[in-house]
């Protein structure tokens, strides 16, 4: 039997409404801002709220909840999760057979300064991972390599977090976009531009906002050509890809440029003295090298055809199409579907994994030394595991009941204002998903419905989407325990870590809403 949603429950109030569908959501912000509780507590405290709301308010059947919080808990498991393994997997692999102070020490070889190794790893090189595979690997890896450099665990995690803001709405060879566009049916090359338009003027920034909140103006002011050249050179190749070349290499050659420009202004510093040779430091590396390299292959069309064809799909017992989503979130009455891709080769943790194998016996590990850093990194991951099972069950619960539409609809009854809210969905969306790809197909729709309804650019809309989740990606929970994992954080500073990303989050999400307007109401012919 068929059940279908409705929205405004509270006696046809969406206010009222929307204010008992966001009560998971103030749950978690209780929970992990107020009363300090780590992620994975959290986490299943809002799932159950999310639980109560939908079968109590929502009248969603019993049978339907289950089936769709288990659908949520698979996927945060797979691909998630496994990415998350992988990435610390290929890590350890660097610290039990002692090549990571080899790859420490070729860092410091380029700079000692730890505000320019931040841009290096957490920003350009984060970036490039986050184009290559996204879901959880740049923050992982990044964050694992600051934390061995010598940063404490939670400025490694924050700073990680900071950084992976200005590429995750092109990660995954342009995912969130390619989603937006089958989403919406508007053209991908005009959503490409649109978020490149919009994200471009804050990637320029980002570095020096970056380094503003690692060592305040004093310490801004040391490396500000460094940072000054990062920004321009990622922001502005990453506008150039955007508009001219499409969405799919933009991460990839914005994250290189900025590498690149970081590399010439560190060289005119200076270098300290060469401890280890070039083939001692390739050894050292080779696990990374690997990294980029299968995620580049996986990424390529001819090859990534090949993987997808062993994808084994899944219609999710007891919830593929018997939702029915109705108007005004979609055009018309459709079945929601519930399709689960198990990618077991496809996968961007699979390419991880292969990478994490080979470096593990390029290094020389013997296979009881592969088989304890398996278990080390099984029993580190434990908790985080946990945590993205409940959180995406969390948020798949409330895409099914109808509880992320009423909030949608709320965030589009701003009407004027509509285009700095449509940012504020956005973000609202990875929040709740810690994805930028199912925050564009949660909302990308909504938002051109209510963009034609206000006769709004549907394009520069639903790039508000995307481009405005980006923000949101730091305060995710999925990226939170990502982070945590990475950097074996203590469980209270999870808590404190929220609190610390929160503040950024919201303001350069407001920064976000503003050139939306900015392009809505100032300067409609700079929108595409």
């Amino acid at each position: 039997m068929i059940w279908v949603q409705s929205y405004t429950h509270m006696g046809g109030s969406l206010p009222l409404s929307a204010l008992v569908a966001a009560l998971p959501i103030f749950t978690l912000l209780f929970l992990l801002g107020v009363m300090r509780k780590p992620a994975w507590l959290a986490s299943l405290v809002g799932l159950l709220a999310a639980a109560v709301v939908a079968a109590g308010v929502y009248g969603m059947p019993v049978g339907l909840i289950a089936s769709t919080v288990t659908y949520g808990a698979a996927f945060g498991l797979f691909p998630i999760g496994w990415v998350v393994f992988s990435a610390i997997l290929l890590y350890r692999i660097t610290l039990e057979s002692g090549k990571f102070e080899v790859l420490k020490d070729s860092i410091g070889h380029l700079t000692t300064d730890s505000r320019l190794q931040a841009l290096l790893i957490a920003f350009a090189f984060g970036a490039f991972i986050e184009g290559a595979a996204g879901f959880g690997t740049p923050v992982a890896v990044a964050a694992a390599m600051l934390t061995g450099l010598g940063f404490e665990p939670f400025y490694a995690a924050a700073i990680c977090l900071l950084a992976n803001t200005a590429p995750v709405a092109f990660g995954s060879i342009g995912i969130p976009i390619t989603t937006l566009a089958l989403t919406t049916g508007l053209p991908l090359e005009r959503l490409s531009a649109g978020v490149g338009r919009v994200c471009a003027p804050v990637s320029l920034f980002v570095p020096a906002y970056l380094i503003l909140v690692m060592s305040g103006w004093k310490g801004l002011r040391g490396v500000l050509p460094a940072a000054a050249a990062c920004g321009i050179a990622f922001a502005g190749t990453q506008f150039f890809v955007s508009n001219f070349m499409g969405p799919q290499l933009t991460d990839i050659l914005a994250s290189m440029a900025a590498m690149g420009a970081l590399l010439i202004v560190i060289r005119r510093r200076g270098s300290t003295k060469q401890t280890h040779g070039g083939h001692t430091i390739a050894l050292a590396w080779a696990p990374y090298l690997l990294l980029v390299v299968f995620v580049l292959l996986w990424g390529y069309k001819p090859l990534a055809a090949w993987l997808n064809s062993y994808n084994v799909l899944v219609n999710w017992p007891g919830l593929h199409n018997l939702v029915m989503r109705m108007p005004p979130v979609v055009a018309k009455p459709a079945p929601y579907a519930a399709v689960y891709n198990f990618s077991w080769l496809s996968a961007s943790g699979t390419a991880c994994l292969i990478a994490a194998v080979l470096g593990a016996m390029i290094a020389g590990l013997s296979v009881a030394q592969f088989g304890k850093v398996l278990r080390h990194t099984a029993k580190q991951l434990a908790l985080a595991e946990l945590t993205l099972a409940a959180v995406l069950g969390l948020a798949f619960l409330m895409n099914y009941s109808g509880a992320t539409a009423t909030l949608g609809l709320a965030f589009a009854a701003t009407g004027v204002m509509f285009p700095f809210f449509s940012a504020l969905l956005g973000w609202l969306g990875v929040f709740l998903t810690g994805s930028d790809t199912s925050a564009n197909a949660l909302f990308g729709n909504l938002q051109v419905v209510t963009a034609q309804k206000l006769g709004q650019n549907p394009v520069l809309m639903a790039a508000a989407n995307s481009a405005g989740g980006v923000m949101g990606k730091m305060i995710s929970l999925t990226s939170i325990a990502v982070a945590a994992a990475a950097t074996n954080m203590k469980r209270e500073d999870e808590a404190r870590l929220f609190r610390f990303t929160l503040r950024h989050s919201v303001f350069l999400a407001s920064v976000i809403g503003v050139l939306v307007m900015f392009y809505a109401y100032v300067m409609p012919g700079w929108a595409p």
